[in-house]
């Protein structure tokens, strides 16, 4: 299976500082990359991330402040200036389409690359399913439209050995068992259920600026690698609150609670300096797995299957 990891470019929210670029997050899936929320200096970030403009299949706008969406402009013109070779996917919100088209648009350049506008226009939608994903979006609560998005891994079979040797499966039968589902062993009909369990497909959700809402739920719900906002520690959650943002101890019980096996926080307010408090106020709120504050140009793999 080719590399499934979150490679992240900005983790500031608002305005970058010396040590925070805006936002930027690229995730490999199956030889696929889909950017999520490419502030202003996303082409650079992504430059010192070793990450090319052919690397880029979608790209996933939660919503259009700036400090997730500037970078458009730069990263549309780089993948045409590279002529990528595929076709590239926007999503964003369908109310920010004059937002996109001023990005897409914002200077003169050459066209080279088929670029395919699929703006998301509601609550729960499925954006693209492929053989290795399904891509969602879900609504969020933030002053202007918002949307975060998850990807589910098709549910698959795992072969048990014990099980093959007790009904006599073996050599080439298994491959045929697998294609065909049923197979006749010994003038007996062998199942592919009877041999195999379920192996439950991976998924990962991103959630941008939001209050808590049921979106937030929706997306976090049993994700292998969940990315979520924390702007403030908790003592400013009545700013949180009024902002339409999230605070370390929301994000920490938001992910307990929807049984999220590793937690990258990020989307850090400036007024911060000290990253560890993040991860300090997480761990009280109640979060027992594995816990990311995010670095700018750190590498975050999935968890391996349980």
């Amino acid at each position: 299976m080719s590399a499934r990891e979150l490679i992240v470019l900005g983790t500031a929210s608002q305005v970058p500082t010396r040590h925070r670029n805006h936002n930027g997050y690229l995730l490999r899936w199956d030889g696929e990359g889909l950017l999520f929320d490419p502030g202003e200096g996303t082409q650079r970030q992504m430059l010192r991330a070793g990450v090319a403009a052919h690397d880029i299949d979608r790209i996933c706008v939660t919503h259009f402040h700036g400090d997730h969406s500037l970078g458009l402009a730069g990263v549309i013109q780089r993948i045409n200036l590279d002529r990528v070779p595929h076709r590239v996917t926007a999503h964003y919100p369908a109310s920010g389409q004059r937002f996109f088209e001023r990005l897409r648009y914002a200077t003169a350049y050459r066209e080279t690359v088929a670029l395919t506008e699929e703006p998301v226009a509601g609550d729960g939608a499925v954006l693209a399913r492929t053989p290795a994903y399904t891509l969602e979006a879900a609504r969020l609560s933030h002053p202007v439209e918002s949307y975060g998005y998850r990807l589910i891994e098709p549910d698959g079979r795992r072969m048990l050995p014990e099980r093959l040797a007790a009904f006599g499966v073996r050599g080439p039968d298994i491959g045929r068992l697998q294609r065909e589902r049923a197979l006749e062993i010994e003038g007996r009909t062998v199942t592919l259920e009877e041999v195999s369990e379920v192996r439950r497909g991976q998924r990962f959700a991103f959630i941008m600026d939001t209050r808590l809402c049921d979106g937030v739920s929706a997306l976090a719900q049993g994700c292998d690698l969940l990315v979520i906002e924390s702007t403030f520690l908790d003592e400013e959650e009545a700013l949180a609150v009024e902002y339409g943002h999230l605070t370390a101890g929301q994000a920490a019980r938001v992910a307990a609670g929807a049984g999220a096996r590793h937690l990258v926080l990020t989307h850090f307010s400036q007024r911060y300096g000290d990253p560890s408090d993040f991860e300090r106020q997480a761990r009280a709120a109640g979060f027992e797995g594995q816990l990311t504050v995010a670095e700018d140009l750190m590498t975050v793999a999935l968890p391996k299957r349980r």
